[in-house]
């Protein structure tokens, strides 16, 4: 028996939504860790498109429990809204499949319009943040003023945490000559949904170790990827939590022993969304290409993602930070009309060569790629779901990725659909 852990190698999109639904047919229990709604997953499951923000992948399949944990910031209201919509598509939710940490923090009001006003009085230098509150959200739990699930089961509590909270908001409200924030409505709001929150609160530490020790399968299902991790990302151009494997412990409560393999998925050339460095990023013919083919628009805010050649550079890195077993590439068929494929291989900067990504922001913006090239396969490589049909240019590209980065690529996929996928080795095996 094995549990696993799923994180992005890039900087998020990397297609861990299928790779995640795809894993879950053999896992018992999924748990989502770290992150809000500011991430999405898109499923295509017989021909459903069902996009998932706070929702762990495993809800859309029968006889599988969901867990959100409590390294996950959550909009109630955006969760309700999330359960509504997968019922409307004929997906059983209750309190048996779904699991709430009673200790999650929540995401109110306040966080969201302050979200905005930081990206709104940034100019240039604003994050390119999804605006919906998730920084804002972490500040408050690392700052001990957060609202969390359990507080909505006392009125007094609920009362005396808002007014902790709000002391903060509004002093920094009215130095931004912003209203001041009321909470009696806010205070309501939060009541009357509470029962429908609360019905899904466990402490999910407990129910995890019990899960464990039943030799159920644990999969740990992060969101965003790596490279957006606030201690090891694109500093400060990067999410508010850690995205890195060794957050799943944290933000479940699972234990750092519990985990068998972690597996990194990364696609096989590269995008981000909003500000930040991008070294192999392609403002041209190319980049245009690769996102028409790879559909690269956010599952959550619509934006169009910023295409570039594969950095292996970049990769390499991330997997060693989190020590990633084995690879699952995602989105060869976007490289099929190619005629040349190039690969990062090294930072040129100042006239010194780099293996890795410098730390400070103001170099990563001005390295230069070195690139390996390779030829392109120039023939369809869409639905194969066996190593041997791939072309052979393809199978070169794939082998210099594993070689480079070092780890091997335990999966392929070759389309959206769940089925097309070339499964080298097993993660739960």
């Amino acid at each position: 028996m094995k549990n696993v852990i799923v994180i992005g190698t890039q900087w998020g999109d990397e297609g861990k939504g299928k790779i995640v639904d795809w894993l879950s047919s053999e896992a018992d229990v999924v748990v989502r860790f770290q992150g809000g709604h500011n991430a999405g997953h898109t499923l295509v499951i017989d021909g459903i498109t069902y996009k998932l923000r706070l929702l762990p992948s495993g809800t859309v399949r029968k006889n599988k429990v969901s867990i959100i944990g409590n390294g996950v910031v959550v909009d109630p209201w955006a969760l309700i809204d999330e359960i509504k919509e997968m019922k409307s598509k004929g997906v059983e939710i209750n309190e048996n499949n779904l699991i709430l940490s009673e200790a999650a923090n929540l995401i109110l009001p306040y966080h969201k319009e302050m979200d905005e006003i930081r990206e709104d009085s940034a100019g240039k230098a604003k994050i390119g943040t999804t605006r919906r509150g998730i920084g804002p959200a972490y500040e408050d739990k690392v700052g001990r003023r957060s609202i969390r699930v359990m507080d909505l089961t006392s009125e007094s509590n609920l009362d005396s945490r808002l007014d902790a909270a709000l002391i903060h908001h509004n002093a920094l409200r009215k130095g931004l000559k912003k209203t001041i924030f009321k909470k009696d409505k806010l205070k309501k709001e939060l009541l009357k949904i509470a029962p429908e929150i609360l019905k899904f609160s466990q402490p999910v530490w407990k129910r995890l170790n019990e899960f464990k020790s039943k030799g159920k399968k644990i999969l740990f299902e992060g969101a965003q990827g790596i490279l957006l991790d606030v201690d090891h990302g694109t500093y400060p151009f990067v999410t508010s939590s850690n995205t890195v494997a060794s957050a799943a412990a944290t933000g479940s409560g699972f234990g750092s022993n519990g985990s068998n393999y972690i597996l990194g998925i990364t696609k096989a050339y590269t995008t981000r969304v909003g500000e930040g460095p991008f070294p192999t990023e392609q403002k041209n013919e190319i980049g245009n290409l690769l996102g028409s083919r790879g559909k690269e628009f956010g599952t959550v805010t619509s934006r169009k993602r910023r295409c570039g050649w594969f950095d292996g550079v970049l990769v390499r890195q991330t997997i060693k930070i989190s020590g990633v077993n084995g690879i699952a590439l995602t989105k060869l068929d976007v490289l099929d009309e190619l005629d040349e494929i190039k690969m990062c291989i090294a930072y040129k900067l100042n006239g010194k060569q780099y293996d890795y990504l410098p730390a400070g922001a103001e170099d990563q913006f001005k390295i230069e790629p070195i690139y390996e090239t390779f030829p392109g396969w120039k023939e369809s490589t869409k639905g194969i779901r066996n190593m041997e049909n791939l072309p052979n240019n393809a199978k070169k590209y794939i082998y210099a990725v594993e070689d480079f980065t070092e780890a091997k690529i335990s999966s392929i996929s070759t389309s959206p659909e769940r089925e097309d996928t070339i499964l080298v080795e097993s993660p739960f095996a």
